[in-house]
């Protein structure tokens, strides 16, 4: 079991989405950061689905009550188990009574506590994910409070390895590590030209700012009102994370993981989803910059994205076999 000693509001279990149901008004929910979360899958052997715990609000702490390897990835602070500080995207064990905190990020928002197996609660609707609006899935519907105790499906795996994180692995975010403006590529939409030629050329230059009302749902960006050519009412259609969405007052919101299943307001442009776990690991009151790209580039970014995930998942399965190696041969020495 794993016990919540300290948390936030908003911490909850998730995995990578419930998919199949929007047509039925259920959005697909899942972690904001789906990239941090198939990297700590892969580095413990789990399945790339397997659901973990994605902290928001901090300080976080948990107790194991039983023996357990375990990786945190998304955003990097200090991390310790007991007295020992761990090293976030690293394999580590816990042993039974061992308490791990993570305090605030210093890099990135959120951070994910992935355990070998998984978090084991109720499958609802095809996955593990809380959908906090409609209080099913997860843990009880709802976000982790305080003496809350959750069952993981539990093992060990050789630890001592980790990953480089994909904020330095990858090409185009390499660029941006030590900048307070996080870059987005963006597809224009089906209303792109229902805006101004000024309203568009100000959409790409722009440094759009983050705003306190931004959450799982959506993200608000201040930076000035985007102008319609004329009014136009527009029949509802369906939505995913990634579109970026203009309503009235004229300032852009971009849908994120809880993203509403249908809507109507004038659709600008679309973030690729290979760079939505950068806008996750955004901060509320940081900057964003949208870049203009086609297709073919936002197809060639999760290509990037995939070799790097497969490569990760490579060397971790070589260290547990040459792990395994080196203790069955030890072994044979000794007997």
């Amino acid at each position: 079991m794993i016990t919540v000693l300290e948390t936030g509001v908003l911490n909850s279990v998730q995995d990578t989405g419930r998919f199949g149901y929007r047509h039925l008004g259920v959005s697909t929910s899942g972690v904001m950061d789906p990239l941090a979360l198939r990297c700590g899958n892969s580095l413990l052997g789990n399945a790339p689905e397997a659901a973990c715990i994605e902290v928001q609000t901090f300080p976080f702490k948990v107790r194991f009550d039983r023996a357990v390897s375990f990786v945190v990835t998304g955003g990097e602070g200090t991390i310790t188990l007991g007295k020992r500080v761990i090293q976030p995207w690293s394999v580590a064990t816990a042993q039974a009574g061992d308490a791990l905190t993570l305090d605030r990020p210093s890099v990135g928002a959120r951070m994910y506590v992935c355990v070998c197996g998984g978090i084991d609660v109720p499958v609802v609707l095809g996955s593990r994910s809380t959908q906090l609006r409609g209080g099913f899935g997860g843990y009880l519907g709802r976000p982790l409070q305080v003496d809350d105790q959750l069952a993981g499906l539990g093992g060990c795996v050789p630890d001592g390895f980790g990953a480089v994180p994909p904020l330095r692995a990858l090409p185009a975010a390499k660029a941006e590590e030590k900048e307070k403006t996080v870059t987005l590529r963006a597809i224009p939409a089906t209303d792109y030209f229902l805006f101004t030629e000024e309203a568009r050329t100000h959409f790409w230059s722009a440094s759009w700012q983050i705003t306190a009302q931004s959450n799982r749902l959506g993200y608000r960006l201040k930076g000035g009102a985007l102008k319609l050519t004329h009014p136009v009412e527009l029949r509802s259609y369906g939505v995913i994370p990634g579109i970026i969405q203009v309503p009235p007052a004229g300032e852009p919101i971009v849908q994120m993981a809880d993203a509403n299943t249908a809507g109507g307001y004038p659709r600008i442009a679309t973030v690729i989803e290979a760079d939505l776990w950068r806008l996750a690991q955004a901060r509320i009151g940081s900057f964003v910059q949208l870049q203009c790209c086609d297709h073919a580039e936002g197809l060639q970014a999760m290509r990037n994205e995939d070799a790097y995930l497969q490569a990760l998942q490579d060397n971790a399965a070589l260290y547990r076999k040459s792990f395994m190696r080196r203790e069955a041969g030890q072994a044979g020495k000794k007997s």
